[in-house]
């Protein structure tokens, strides 16, 4: 038995030492941490523990890694071994804990202390998980990685605590952290990895990253917030928002036809009992007053689809209002949620302008508000002090005759005031006139501002989501060159993907294109490095369409898309090689290329790969690229579920025909 595993199971039955009492209560009976102060076991009774503190640890992570042998992980290897090896990390900081605890003879114990404001905000997270997974169902298939998540940092957490405390806190706590994670950000399978690492960093970032504040160390940061600014840094920096949901889930949350007012109800909750209205409020007022002015002086609309984006309306009710890292005075917090709505239109315009995805605009802004706190609640005494406001609390402008709970009611009477006027007319919720791309192609045929790259966006996302007829209309405006510069590879490429799509008027688009034209526009394209454009063309020769059959040159183009990481060239040139066209024929090197088009998302080439392993009778790696590729269609399928019309409840997404025989 190794020196660790004995510390560890010698710790079943701690005995009885001096111990830190690192905790003392707030004024609202909730838990707060402060500096570590001994005491005696005599002044303080330590609790007697049912199940041991590091055997309940222990056992938990057992539990979490025995998600890695559910269906929905144990498809996905890397999945499966992103569960396990956090698992096996987790299982190594347990048997440095243990030998740790083990020679110092200190004696570790948890106490069940609910903190209203944790298991108020699980409610409302549950309340809106179930409403948004209704449309889309990619969030109801998450439910067990989510649930994995929890358990993972409740794990983390106690054995953080206790490797700095004898006292761990057992509360509603991680479930914040996770649901608000999960509602603006997860990392897609071959990345899963990242999701732990993430949601680690937010619990560090609370244990570690402190500063005094009326007396208490507490955390600066929302442990939320704090995790997805510095993961949304990492993912623009790289250009790696593909290997994340972020985009979809930010678009899905427009699906549900009534997620503002379900938001904005929930919300009456938590501010009837924690006193933030008048950070959503200042928030909602800022964000309603820039976009009125946007539009009036350029009669179009700031966020494109929306006034106000439904994922930032849930920002500025559940991610930037943290009690514990908000500001306590009103000033503070009035110019807080301003900020927060100030910052959020800034950074859209921000992303927009270097190119980044702009749905990180909420998600960037909310750490640098939360080290300005301290600041607002001193300048909010200073100007209650300098002009006499009267008030019951220093820096709060309350009437004398009112109590700061009455004021609060007050400001809720505002803010429903302020969202019935958004709600009825119609600046927030269904039917948004900028979320129809008719209204964006009109004002770009009458010039207004950036309307055309507006309405190009708009029906581009529309094409790669899926819409054949999206394909077929920014296919014919490329071509005709009127409201957008022509550009005949471009209105190839959308041709093509609405002939893929079924649009019968897409195959005759690219044959009228190529009848026309010639096929030199592909081919200059392909030269100046286009890899998709050279996909196309070699396509084309392979099938003899609208261009003389040529298997030598589609072979020598497919090669030239593929070495460039156009991936279904790879798998063109797979076809090329198992069918002998334009080369001899070639298992060897067709199952190579299928397999790389495979690795990188191209799900018919991990078809493909199945046959030819099923041809050779190596059933189980068959079986395994069967799998992958179902995988890959359910995903692609689930991404697209987000971008489809809104207020239709979702279907869940199928598999292909093929997929029937694995049991997917």
């Amino acid at each position: 038995m190794s020196s660790g595993t004995r510390a560890l199971t010698s710790l079943l039955d701690d005995s009885e030492t001096d111990v830190y009492s690192p905790f003392e209560w707030g004024k609202s009976g909730s838990v707060e941490q402060v500096e570590p102060v001994v005491t005696s076991t005599k002044r303080k009774q330590i609790p007697a523990n049912k199940i041991p503190p590091l055997r309940l640890a222990f056992a938990l992570n057992v539990l979490f890694g025995c998600f890695a042998f559910l269906p929905v992980v144990n498809s996905n290897p890397r999945l499966m071994w992103s569960v396990l090896g956090t698992a096996g990390a987790l299982f190594l900081l347990l048997i440095f804990l243990s030998r740790q605890v083990l020679r110092s003879g200190r004696k570790l114990y948890y106490e069940f202390l609910p903190k209203p404001v944790h298991y108020v905000q699980l409610m409302m997270h549950l309340s809106i998980y179930t409403y948004w997974g209704w449309y889309w169902r990619e969030v109801y298939h998450q439910a067990p990685l989510i649930i994995a998540q929890l358990i993972f940092v409740y794990v983390l957490d106690m054995l953080v605590c206790w490797s700095r405390r004898d006292q761990w806190i057992l509360g509603f706590g991680p479930f914040p952290i996770v649901l608000s994670t999960n509602l603006f950000l997860w990392f897609k399978p071959d990345w899963y990895f990242l999701q732990f690492l993430m949601l680690a960093t937010g619990v560090l970032c609370k244990e570690f990253v402190t500063w005094m504040r009326e007396g208490r160390r507490v955390h600066i940061f929302n442990p939320s917030a704090i995790a997805l600014f510095i993961f949304s840094i990492g993912l623009i920096v790289t250009h790696s928002t593909g290997i994340s949901w972020g985009e979809e889930i930010a678009v899905s949350f427009d699906r549900p036809p009534h997620i503002y007012l379900e938001i904005f109800l929930l919300g009456l909750v938590v501010q009837a009992l924690f006193s933030v209205t008048l950070v959503t409020l200042s928030a909602a007022a800022s964000l309603y007053v820039m976009n009125l002015v946007f539009t009036h002086y350029t009669g179009l609309y700031y966020f494109i689809d929306t006034n106000i984006p439904a994922a930032v309306f849930l920002g500025l009710h559940l991610l930037v209002t943290d009690p514990a890292t908000s500001p306590r005075k009103d000033f503070g917090k009035i110019v807080f949620g301003a900020g927060y709505g100030v910052a959020v239109f800034g950074l859209y315009w921000l992303l927009g302008w270097l190119g980044a995805p702009t749905f990180y605009d909420k998600l960037l802004c909310v750490p640098p508000l939360n080290l300005t706190v301290r600041a607002l609640d001193r300048a909010s005494v200073w100007l209650a002090a300098r002009f006499r406001i009267p008030s019951w609390t220093s820096g709060n402008w309350i009437p004398r005759n009112w109590t700061p709970r009455k004021m609060n009611f007050a400001y809720m009477g505002v803010w429903a005031c302020l969202f019935a006027v958004m709600f009825t007319t119609g600046f927030v919720g269904m039917n948004h006139p900028g979320a129809h791309p008719d209204f964006w192609h009109k004002a770009c045929v009458e010039g207004r501002g950036m309307a055309c790259t507006s309405w190009v966006r708009m029906v581009n996302i529309s094409c790669y989501h899926g819409s054949g007829p999206a394909c077929m209309t920014l296919g014919a405006a490329m071509y005709e060159g009127r409201v957008v510069p022509r550009d005949l590879a471009e209105a190839g490429k959308h041709f093509a993907q609405g002939c893929e799509l079924g649009v019968s008027q897409g195959c005759t688009g690219i044959v009228r294109l190529l009848t026309e034209n010639g096929g030199s526009f592909f081919q200059n394209a392909c030269d100046r490095g286009d890899a998709e454009s050279c996909f196309l063309l070699g396509s084309l020769y392979y099938a003899g369409t609208a261009v003389p059959k040529d298997p030598a040159r589609a072979f020598a183009l497919l090669q030239r898309s593929c070495s460039a990481g156009w991936w279904r060239g790879c798998s063109g040139l797979g076809e090329c090689y198992r069918a002998g066209a334009g080369t001899p024929v070639n298992n060897e090197l067709a199952l190579q290329n299928f397999e790389k088009a495979c690795r990188a998302g191209i799900a018919p080439s991990c078809f493909s790969a199945s046959s030819i392993y099923r041809g050779s009778h190596d059933l189980a790696k068959a079986e395994k690229r069967l799998r992958e590729g179902c995988a890959i269609s359910i995903e692609s399928a689930q991404s697209s579920a987000a971008y489809t019309e809104r207020g239709s409840p979702a279907k869940i997404a199928g598999a292909p025909a093929v997929c029937s025989t694995t049991g997917s």
